[in-house]
């Protein structure tokens, strides 16, 4: 970051999305990403194109000195760059050329998404189709991997948007299953043991730590997300789906926020679903803020509005609907907050 960027504080902006659209059309994905959230844009993902745009086979294209190759079963670690890992790489290029288009100019938060270190290590299979998170040395060199990568990937966006204060999400949906235990092998009838805690911290820390000036966000969109884990390993925000809360969660929230942790709510359908008036769909959020005791005028300052999960499973114009409908039910939490 620049001497210009860094005297900046850093703000994020009321709305944006979670990663992924539908569709294949790079520029047109880029149009919306920016066209929708002018202060908080995001680099969008388009799985529909095929392996190595999905969210596993695009991060992995990102490693540093190891490579992956699809399988029948998923990906897999192999010796040596091949055409999977050339496609990914070719259609990460791709939507950054139409996201440096779309982002002439701008200035302020823009968001970046990539696969985090233990959801990456329960999708990769090592060479004998086990998952890397039964190898604990293999889950070390994948980190250290991942860091590298996402290291250089950060640097070619700041090339490409100079003006940018960057945002790295790293995506965890399988995070709680490797903590409790739950991820299967690959007979499908074991699963592996519960990594210990302390580590999937730590790693987290080191992973999230080559974002060395900007914020890091954590995103889950499965149930149980470990908020005071994530805050623990230095994370700046923690991007779930709302619906998934329960009465457990609302403490670890309460702490969250007072120790100034930004909260990404995810209160908009990510599939085609009739939407809700704006104010509707962020009652529960200000219900939530009531219950934990919160000055209600802290709310905009803590809470960005986002899809419940990524949009690939949306129609296009369902998905331009919801991207919309994040900013005006932003608006109404920041105009109403009580």
């Amino acid at each position: 970051m620049n001497d210009s960027q860094s005297d900046r504080p850093f703000v994020f902006g009321p709305a944006t999305g979670v990663g992924s659209l539908p569709g294949g059309d790079a520029r047109e994905a880029a149009r919306t990403a920016t066209g929708s959230f002018e202060d908080f844009p995001f680099l969008p993902e388009l799985p529909a194109r095929g392996p190595g745009a999905d969210m596993i086979g695009r991060t992995a294209g990102l490693l540093v000195e190891m490579y992956a190759r699809v399988e029948p079963s998923g990906w897999r670690l192999g010796d040596r760059p091949g055409r999977d890992t050339r496609r990914a790489r070719s259609w990460l290029g791709e939507d950054l050329d139409a996201l440096e288009e779309f982002t002439q100019g701008h200035e302020g938060p823009l968001k970046v998404q990539a696969v985090g270190p233990w959801t990456l290590a329960a999708a990769l299979e090592l060479r004998n189709g086990e998952a890397v998170l039964s190898d604990p040395g293999a889950c070390r060199d994948l980190a250290a991997s991942l860091a590298e990568g996402l290291r250089l990937h950060l640097a070619e966006v700041r090339r490409r948007v100079p003006g940018a204060q960057l945002v790295l999400q790293l995506d965890e949906p399988s995070l709680t299953a490797v903590l409790r235990g739950h991820v299967r092998t690959a007979s499908g009838y074991r699963t592996h043991r519960a990594v210990d805690r302390q580590l999937v911290e730590g790693t987290l820390r080191d992973v999230a730590g080559v974002q060395e000036d900007g914020p890091v966000v954590v995103h889950s969109c499965a149930p149980d997300v470990p908020f005071a884990l994530l805050r623990r390993a230095g994370v700046t925000g923690i991007s779930f789906d709302f619906s998934l809360l329960t009465e457990r969660d609302e403490d670890a929230i309460g702490e969250a926020v007072e120790a100034g942790t930004r909260l990404l709510a995810g209160v908009v359908p990510g599939t085609d679903t009739p939407l809700s008036d704006p104010a509707g769909s962020v009652m529960g959020v200000r219900t939530l803020w009531r219950r934990l005791g919160l000055r209600p005028g802290l709310l905009a300052e803590a809470v960005t509005i986002t899809p419940a999960c990524g949009l690939a499973g949306a129609s296009p114009a369902y998905a331009r609907r919801a991207l919309a409908h994040c900013v005006r039910a932003a608006r109404s939490l920041a105009d109403n907050p009580e």
